[in-house]
């Protein structure tokens, strides 16, 4: 399976996707440059964390108008697997693959350390090899994690089950204490319509060896493995 991890100005994270899909999961994978037109046979693709162009004017708002987004976009509406990971996830927000927005932390502050996440659907690529219920200890990095919608959107979320992770205590239990940046819901992550994007503010591809104080991060990305591997395409 070959891994296209997308490179932005100001990417900072895409070694750490290009490491955990190459070198821990073995699998093929590839920087694609943000002025490319081209995702070069990509079977996934994956918008990594970091401060996209600076995080200027507002983050993931200038990589949306990047010429690899239009490749995406139509990678993404011909049902191709995507992930947004943090500066990801913005970026897919930004550019309508996903709906809602991310804000800054109700605290204002940035957060760099390990929260709990609970799976809630297991029907998407990214989430197929894991068990409904299942917590995920997972790094977060970010300053405008703060996920926002409408209660109208966040509804309609809701009733397609397009929520796929909340955050949580270590025991799967929702509380405000274990919501680190204030998201409606405790939403961590959601989904497409489609449920072929995915995008979610904790970095799995941190948490893919034990020595970096979690491995629970695998089973996002191997689940997307596995799902193309049993059918030949996701």
């Amino acid at each position: 399976m070959k891994f296209a991890v997308i490179e932005f100005p100001g990417s900072n994270c895409d070694h750490d996707a290009y490491h955990a899909a190459k070198h821990v999961l073995g699998q093929q994978a590839e920087f694609v440059w943000h002025k490319d037109a081209d995702l070069r046979g990509a079977d996934v693709v994956v918008l990594p964390g970091g401060f996209s162009y600076g995080d200027y004017l507002r983050t993931g708002a200038i990589a949306r108008f990047s010429p690899v987004m239009a490749c995406v976009r139509e990678f993404a509406n011909a049902g191709g697997p995507v992930i947004g990971i943090c500066n990801g996830f913005q970026v897919l927000l930004e550019a309508g693959l996903l709906e809602g927005a991310l804000l800054r932390n109700r605290r204002l502050k940035f957060l760099c350390e390990h929260v709990h996440v609970r799976v809630e659907q297991t029907d998407t690529p990214f989430t197929s090899g894991a068990v409904a219920g299942q917590v995920l200890r997972l790094p977060i990095a970010h300053g405008e994690g703060n996920f926002h919608a409408s209660p109208e959107t966040v509804a309609a979320l809701e009733a397609n089950r397009q929520v796929i992770f909340r955050y949580c205590a270590d025991d799967g239990v929702l509380s405000d204490a274990s919501n680190p940046n204030g998201s409606v819901g405790a939403i961590a992550g959601v989904c497409s319509s489609g449920r072929n994007v995915v995008g979610l503010m904790p970095h799995p591809e941190r948490a893919c060896e034990s020595m970096l104080g979690s491995a629970d991060g695998r089973v996002i990305l191997e689940s997307v493995i596995s799902t193309f591997a049993a059918t030949g395409a996701v």
